[in-house]
C-alpha cells in the first residue's frame, strides 16, 4: 500500500524500499567475455542443519549416512560458514529468490503475502534464453501453490504439504498421487522428466524444493526403522537450561528469561511438539527421513552422469535454515544460535571448482542469486546485496570478501515462543540483540565457545566490542532499510469456528 507525505497543498506518494527497488525486471548486461551459460540444479532442503551429513560426522548423530551429499563434498565444494539472514521457511527463500534481507523483501514470516513488485532471479535467466523450472515446496504467501513468475514449468504443492500421497499444481492443473507415492521420490521423478524433455539447445535451470527434512518427520519405506536402534548423543548445553540441573559447569549465566521459558513448550525439549514424540525418536526419525533425500539426490547426480551433463553442470545444494536437537533445551529454528541459522552449502561442476575444495569465509543465501546469474554469463541485478561466491568456489583470494553477516528474525504470531531477534556475527565474537522484550541480550566469544554456553554481555572486557557491534548493527538496519518492521496485513482466528467467536 503507498504511504502519503504532506508537501504543500499535494499529496505525494512515497514507496517503500522494496517498492523503489523492485520494479519489472531489466535485462542484465552480459559479463565481458563469459563463457558458454552453464546449467544449474538448485537443490533446496527444509531444516536441514549445517552439520547433518556424514562427512561432518555430527556428534549428535555420528551413525548418520549421507552418501550423495557426501559425494558432492568429495567432487566439489563445501562451504562450513553458510548462513541465512533469517532461519524460517519463507524469508530464506525470498532470500534466496531476490538477493534481498528480509526486512527488503518483507516476506518476514510464514503467512506473509509476497509483494507483486519482488523480481525473482530466474526471472533474469529466462531473459538469457535459460529453460527454468521449480519444482517443490514454495511456501511464500499464505499456502497458495499458483505458478510464479520466472519458471517455464512449474510444479508445487500448498503450504508445507505432506510426505505420503502428495496433491501437486502441475502448471496450473492439480495432479493427486496415489498408492503411498512418496512426495520427495514423486518431486525427483519430475525434476528428471523435465530435464529428459527439455530443449537441448537451450541451458536450464532446475531448482528441485524438498518438503524434506520438515517436521513431522516420515521417511520412505526403505528407510523406516534404518536406525531406530542408534544411540543419540545429547548436546553439551542440552541440560543448560534445566532447572533441575545441579551442574555448574553447563548451567552458564546470564541466560535469557526466554530461552529458559521455551523449554517446557511447543519448541523446548521438555514438551517438544506438545508431547507428540520423544526426543530420541525425533532426531532418528529426522535422520530416516534425510537419508531418503539424500537417495533421491542421488538419483539426479546419475542422471547427470548417464547424460553427459555433469562436468558442466553446476549443482548447489543447501537448506533453508537450520534446525537445534536440545541446544539450549530448544529445538526448531528461528534463534540466532548456530544450529538454527547456519545451513549445509555444497557446491559441485568439474569443470569450474576442483574437487575437495573448502570456503574459509561466511557465505549467506543472499549470495545464490548472483552466483547463478554469473554462470548465466550475466551481472547481478542492481537492487541484490548478495554477491557471487564463485571466486571463492575456486580457491580464488578475495582481498574485499565480507568480514561480518547480519541476521534478523521478526516475532510470530501463531509461534510467540521467540522475540523478534537481530545479530551480527563474525569469525571470532557473536552480538545478539532481542527486540520488544525486557530480557538479557547475548555476546559470544565463538573460538572459544563454539556451543555458545558463555554469555559474555555483562564482561568488563567486552564492552567495547561489544558497543561496536552494537552499532554496526544499527548502521546496517539504517542503512539498508530496515529501521521499520515490515507489518503485514494478516488474519488469524483467536477462537475455533465452531465456536462462532472469531476476532482477527
Amino acid at each position: 500500500m503507498l504511504r502519503y507525505v504532506l508537501f504543500g497543498w499535494l499529496l505525494l506518494p512515497t514507496l517503500s524500499w522494496a517498492q523503489v527497488k523492485q520494479q519489472a525486471p531489466k535485462p542484465l548486461p552480459k559479463l565481458a567475455g563469459a563463457a558458454r551459460p552453464r546449467n544449474v540444479v538448485f537443490i533446496l532442503s527444509d531444516d536441514h542443519r549445517y552439520d547433518f551429513m556424514s562427512f561432518m560426522k555430527p556428534a549428535i548423530a555420528p551413525w548418520l549416512e549421507t552418501p550423495n551429499l557426501d559425494r558432492i563434498r568429495r567432487e566439489g565444494a563445501h562451504c562450513p560458514k553458510a548462513f541465512v539472514t533469517t532461519a524460517l521457511c519463507s524469508p530464506s527463500r525470498a532470500s534466496i529468490l531476490t538477493g534481498l534481507f528480509s526486512h527488503q523483501h518483507t516476506v518476514v514470516d510464514n503467512v506473509a503475502p509476497e509483494p507483486p513488485t519482488l523480481t525473482y532471479f530466474p526471472q533474469y535467466l529466462q531473459q538469457a534464453g535459460y529453460q527454468t523450472a521449480f519444482i517443490g515446496k514454495w511456501h511464500m504467501g499464505n499456502d497458495d501453490d499458483k505458478p510464479r513468475k520466472g519458471f517455464n514449468h512449474w510444479v508445487s504443492f500448498e503450504g508445507q504439504g505432506v510426505y505420503y500421497n502428495p496433491v501437486l499444481n502441475v502448471d496450473g492443473k492439480k495432479v493427486a498421487h496415489r498408492d503411498s507415492a512418496y512426495t520427495t521420490d514423486v518431486l525427483t521423478d519430475y525434476a528428471l522428466n523435465f530435464l529428459n524433455g527439455r530443449n537441448k539447445d537451450k541451458p536450464f535451470f532446475v531448482y528441485l524444493s524438498h518438503k524434506a527434512v520438515h517436521h513431522e518427520f516420515k521417511p520412505s519405506p526403505a528407510d523406516r526403522g534404518r536406525f531406530a536402534n542408534s544411540p543419540i548423543q545429547y548436546p553439551a548445553s542440552f541440560y543448560q537450561t534445566d532447572p533441575r540441573n545441579q551442574n555448574p559447569e553447563t548451567k552458564e549465566s546470564p541466560t535469557p528469561l526466554w530461552v529458559k521459558r521455551q523449554r517446557y513448550s511447543w519448541h523446548g525439549v521438555d514438551y517438544l511438539y506438545h508431547g507428540s514424540t520423544s526426543f530420541d525418536s525425533f532426531v532418528r526419525d529426522y535422520c530416516e527421513t534425510l537419508r531418503s533425500m539424500d537417495t533421491s539426490i542421488g538419483r539426479v547426480l546419475k542422471y547427470l552422469d548417464d547424460n553427459g551433463l555433469a562436468e558442466n553442470t553446476l549443482v548447489i545444494y543447501m537448506g533453508d535454515n537450520g534446525f537445534m536437537f536440545g541446544e539450549h533445551g530448544l529445538i526448531d529454528k528461528r534463534t540466532a544460535y548456530e544450529e538454527s541459522m547456519r545451513v549445509p552449502f555444497l557446491v559441485r561442476c568439474p569443470a569450474l571448482i576442483k574437487a575437495g575444495i573448502t570456503v574459509p569465509q561466511m557465505v549467506q543465501n543472499v549470495d545464490v542469486a548472483p552466483t547463478i546469474l554469473e554462470l548465466a554469463g550475466l551481472q547481478k541485478a542492481s537492487q541484490m546485496v548478495g554477491r557471487s561466491i564463485m571466486p571463492l568456489l575456486q580457491g580464488k583470494p578475495v582481498s574485499d570478501w565480507r568480514d561480518k553477516i547480519f541476521y534478523e528474525y521478526y516475532w510470530e504470531y501463531d509461534f510467540p515462543h521467540t522475540p523478534t531477534v537481530h545479530a551480527i556475527r563474525t569469525d571470532r565474537y557473536k552480538y545478539v540483540r532481542y527486540h520488544g522484550i525486557w530480557d538479557t541480550n547475548e555476546f559470544f566469544d565463538l573460538e572459544n565457545d563454539p556451543q555458545e554456553m558463555k554469555n559474555l554481555i555483562r564482561e568488563p572486557q567486552h564492552q567495547a566490542a561489544i558497543k561496536q557491534m552494537a552499532g554496526q548493527l544499527y548502521d546496517w538496519l539504517e542503512d539498508t532499510g530496515g529501521l521499520q518492521i515490515p507489518l503485514k496485513r494478516i488474519n488469524r482466528p483467536r477462537f475455533a469456528d465452531h465456536e462462532n467467536k472469531n476476532t482477527f
